[in-house]
């Protein structure tokens, strides 16, 4: 068994609770063992990436298959790789018309970046604008969009001509003009809680930035494959964005991301030069691209985005308890708001000690996250309810 000091010595870590650290024996669907045989319900499926559950057994199958063939080969046109085109091409099948070319990455964070990056090439502009108390990952650019500047101040000087707007806030939408290459946004903002759009919001962020010529790039990296109800959230509302990222579940467990426009967009990287463009040594990795292609097939063929909307209504109606003041999203994408926000180490620490790995939100400490594998069942989301009040009885 390895210390949780032994560990923290050698692997920097980004941040650690006192009582918190699982030492992980293993963990398959909803569930994760540690070393000492306990069982945690993953209420988070490691921030939204295991939406088909851990180890599902179509993804291990993929890598297996996909290892026995080839690994890394070379990435920057050099090669024609079944795995990338297999995996695009479906996905993009599925997408409206304007998201018609796959550039495959490593994370979310470098989606974000290579989105931007085609933005200011193709309109030609510098202005970037994001949301307040928004989050898109922590490369330099994705930070320099973290309004709060206690985030951005230690990196200074970070990307110039970066702009922050209010999330609902339809005042704000005429900061977007002309001189904005691009708007950064998620459909459900997920830094302070599940944040819900209001009074058409979405439809007249994407018409606002029609009549300035500005780039929507929208962030699914959290609510993408069904995480909502939908393949993607911005199905909820009938709109396209120009540029779309994804990431975390797409890969199964896998690290692999993308960001996906229109054909013209996309071939504003290509300068035959990568660095001119956009490169990266391992993006399309062959094995993330046949475990991402299981993940879909998976979702597609077992029908497990149909319940998701139900699942969801079905957890926010059964979480009731005086330490609750509300619980909110949209599918299984979901907040648990505490009464007394200042609570919110001891309910977190409860959480573990009953079984149930949960987290807080970047910019609101007194939100639980509530984004189990999507195919939990029904007695288990009783099950792990169960668990979560108990927690919250005891403080």
């Amino acid at each position: 068994m390895i210390t949780p000091e032994e560990f923290r010595h050698y692997v920097a870590q980004v941040g650690e609770i006192d009582n918190i650290m699982i030492d992980v024996e293993k963990a398959e669907g909803i569930y994760v063992w540690d070393t000492s045989k306990k069982e945690y319900i993953d209420m988070l499926a490691g921030i939204c990436v295991g939406n088909i559950g851990h180890r599902n057994k179509a993804v291990i199958d993929a890598i297996k298959e996909q290892m026995d063939k080839y690994m890394h080969v070379m990435v920057y046109g050099e090669f024609v790789q079944s795995p990338q085109y297999k995996y695009a091409k479906k996905l993009i099948d599925l997408l409206p018309k304007g998201l018609d070319q796959m550039f495959i990455v490593n994370s979310g964070s470098e989606a974000i970046e290579g989105a931007i990056k085609a933005a200011k090439l193709y309109t030609k502009r510098g202005e970037i604008i994001s949301f307040r108390n928004s989050y898109h990952g922590s490369t330099t650019a994705a930070i320099s969009m973290i309004s709060d500047e206690r985030f951005r101040k230690p990196f200074f000087p970070l990307l110039p001509d970066c702009k922050y707007i209010d999330f609902n806030n339809e005042d704000d939408l005429s900061k977007i003009t002309e001189h904005t290459a691009c708007v950064v946004s998620e459909i459900f903002p997920v830094g302070t809680g599940v944040t819900i759009p209001q009074n058409d919001f979405i439809q007249k962020l994407r018409s606002r930035c029609n009549k300035t010529g500005t780039m929507l790039i929208l962030d699914e990296i959290q609510t993408g494959f069904g995480r909502t109800g939908k393949l993607f959230a911005f199905e909820h509302y009938e709109i396209v964005p120009d540029l779309l990222c994804i990431a975390k579940s797409m890969g199964g467990g896998m690290p692999i991301g993308a960001f996906i426009g229109s054909d013209v967009v996309m071939n504003s990287l290509n300068n035959h030069h990568p660095l001119i463009g956009h490169a990266t040594t391992f993006g399309g990795h062959p094995l993330s691209c046949a475990a991402a292609l299981a993940v879909l097939n998976v979702l597609l063929s077992e029908n497990i985005i149909e319940e998701v909307e139900a699942k969801g209504e079905y957890l926010r109606s059964n979480l009731k308890h005086p330490n609750i003041n509300k619980v909110e999203g949209a599918g299984l994408f979901n907040s648990l708001y505490l009464k007394k926000p200042e609570l919110w180490k001891e309910a977190l620490v409860s959480c573990f000690e009953e079984g149930i790995i949960t987290g807080t939100h970047l910019f609101n400490s007194g939100a639980l996250s509530l984004k189990p594998p999507l195919t939990i069942t029904y007695e288990e989301l009783d099950e792990a309810i169960r668990r979560i009040l108990l927690a919250l009885d005891k403080i």
